[in-house]
């Protein structure tokens, strides 16, 4: 371990989640910050967090926090994120990155520019399951990868109040969901070389579908799915000429997956579950990309994400879906 002193902003759900697991992996949770010190201080009793900020500017000047998780809506992450960075704060941005690529240039390039490691914080890339699954793409195991295929279908809420149905919080499938699969695909096949994208928006304005047809270099192809209305089998598969590999459900969550030959047979059975929902692992790598004297991931390098930004970028502008306030 580091010892980097971690410090949470923002005290939402996917921060008592992300803080959960620090927990599990026993890091250093130093401090937490909120808008709202009432918030703040309950946040920091759940967890026993030795200091609780009534504002995200006393979080980030904290001389004892090392690095910053940052947790707020998608339309705060950027202008969060160079919060941090300008204090001299590592930050584990969560994804989606930014709203889009513009402002995921400027956060890594003040990263670079400070020194300082800025990281997404795409959980799924650093769970065991799929470290295993690039050790066998690295062996050559599946031949040559023909095509790749994921899902992530949720039931999730049909509320138009609902966070995900709002576009001043960057709400839709597809930042919240469709990130994932569209993550994924790039980490198998690199960034699409075209992308065609369909849609269902509801009636904020926001899309509770969105479909996917991707081209990577080599002739690969990808589909992926995305829905916020309606639960499908959240499974994953990446498909070659010698094998395949077949995720189960949740296949962005720590889970199982086998590795089958043309003829059937299982060549490999893979069980990534354990304790935790699996965030921590993504803190881990955090620690250990500091404590090595690197300052970007390996598994998710900034200039990766800001393209995956730019393919969602790309995404909204066929399937008509802006944000408030982008220029």
């Amino acid at each position: 371990m580091t010892g980097l002193r971690w410090g949470i902003l923002a005290t939402g759900g996917i921060a008592h989640s992300f803080t959960s697991d620090l927990r599990v992996a026993g890091l250093d949770v130093a401090a937490v910050g909120s808008r709202r010190a009432a918030s703040a201080e309950e946040f920091a009793r759940e967890f026993d967090i030795p200091r609780a900020h009534s504002s995200y500017e006393a979080l980030v000047a904290d001389p004892d926090v090392d690095i910053v998780y940052v947790a707020t809506p998608h339309p705060r992450h950027a202008e969060n994120a160079l919060l941090a960075l300008d204090a001299g704060k590592h930050v584990l941005v969560e994804k989606p990155f930014t709203l889009n690529a513009r402002e995921a240039a400027v956060v890594r390039d003040r990263a670079r520019s400070r020194g300082l490691l800025a990281m997404e914080a795409m959980w799924t890339r650093y769970l065991p399951h799929m470290r295993r699954i690039h050790e066998i793409l690295a062996a050559g195991t599946l031949g040559e990868i023909r095509t790749v295929f994921a899902d992530h279908t949720q039931r999730i809420s049909s509320d138009p109040g609902h966070r995900l149905n709002a576009l001043e919080l960057g709400g839709g499938a597809l930042l919240d969901l469709a990130i994932y699969p569209i993550s994924f695909v790039s980490d198998v096949l690199g960034v699409p070389e075209t992308v065609v994208a369909r849609a269902r928006m509801i009636e904020t304005g926001a899309d509770s579908e969105v479909a996917t047809i991707s081209t990577h270099a080599g002739g690969a192809v990808a589909t992926t799915i995305s829905s916020s209305r309606g639960a499908g089998p959240g499974t994953a598969h990446i498909v070659g000429t010698e094998a395949r590999v077949d995720i189960d459900a949740t296949w962005y969550t720590p889970t199982t997956f086998r590795v089958t030959g043309p003829d059937g047979t299982v060549l490999e059975e893979f069980d990534g579950r354990g304790e935790g929902r699996g965030m921590q692992f993504q803190a881990l790598a955090a620690e250990e990309i500091v404590a090595a004297g690197r300052r970007d991931s390996e598994l998710l390098p900034l200039d990766e994400t800001v393209a995956i930004m730019a393919t969602l970028d790309a995404i909204r502008a066929q399937i008509g879906l802006r944000y408030p306030g982008e220029e």
